[in-house]
């Protein structure tokens, strides 16, 4: 199998979430969609954080397998036709990559996130827009290195359109952080941990793992320690055959 096929194939499965999400999202709600039958009392439902991914996990298995890979195909290579799209900023020097963590910040129940809030906290939190119609963190003073991590709309095409910036209006916005980066994977991730707290108070909203779940202490501990073993494997000499006596 060539290379362009696995990295297609690659393409695909990384996106396979974030295009359940889509639609998911896109999708009206049906009266009772989104509870979750659990037992717990009233105090503890009142206490706890919207979690999705259960009802995402169904819309994904409900999709169909061709559909899905031309929707990623979609995404991934076009990155959306809505302005910024043709921009070089914030666009990888290449197309290789072999791990990608995502973290989704999504508007409380009831409520959507609007694109003047979005574009005014993405400002604040230091991203610029451009490549792919999203928005980027670049490394400082160097932004021919590409994207540390970049920020996508939930719904299609994930793209943001400035020429009608006024009227989006989202349930979720995702931030992706595609290994390799410019910098080393958990440098990136606590470049972008802050950078998605940070937009969350700003929009009032729910930061959420790639499972749709709240974002704890421990899945933020989980996910720092794959990094720093990913690191480590980057790093590690290529092993060597002992010579032969």
């Amino acid at each position: 199998m060539s290379d362009v096929t696995l990295l297609r194939i690659g393409i695909l499965i990384a996106g396979l979430v974030l295009l359940a999400a889509i639609v998911f999202f896109g999708r009206p709600r049906k009266p009772g969609q989104g509870t979750r039958v659990a037992r717990e009392s009233p105090a503890e439902a009142g206490r706890r954080e919207p979690t999705l991914g259960e009802m995402i996990e169904q819309e994904a298995a409900a999709a169909g397998d061709g559909e899905t890979a031309q929707a990623e195909l979609d995404l991934f290579d076009r990155g959306g036709e809505a302005g910024g799209a043709g921009s070089e900023l914030g666009k990888r020097t290449s197309d290789e990559f072999d791990k990608i963590v995502t973290v989704y910040l999504a508007a409380r129940a009831g409520q959507k996130l609007h694109g003047p809030d979005i574009v005014v906290a993405a400002e604040k939190a230091g991203l610029v827009y451009g490549h792919m119609g999203v928005f980027h963190r670049l490394v400082e003073n160097h932004p021919e290195r590409g994207p540390v991590f970049s920020v996508a709309n939930i719904m299609k095409p994930g793209s943001f359109d400035m020429a009608r910036i006024q009227e989006l209006e989202t349930p979720a916005i995702a931030f992706f952080l595609t290994l390799p980066a410019p910098v080393g994977a958990l440098d990136a991730w606590e470049t972008m941990l802050p950078t998605v707290q940070r937009m969350a108070e700003l929009l009032d909203g729910v930061v959420l793992d790639e499972q749709r779940n709240a974002l704890g202490r421990q899945r933020i501990a989980h996910i720092r320690d794959e990094l720093r073993a990913y690191d480590r494997q980057r790093e590690a000499p290529p092993l060597t055959k002992p010579a032969r006596w």
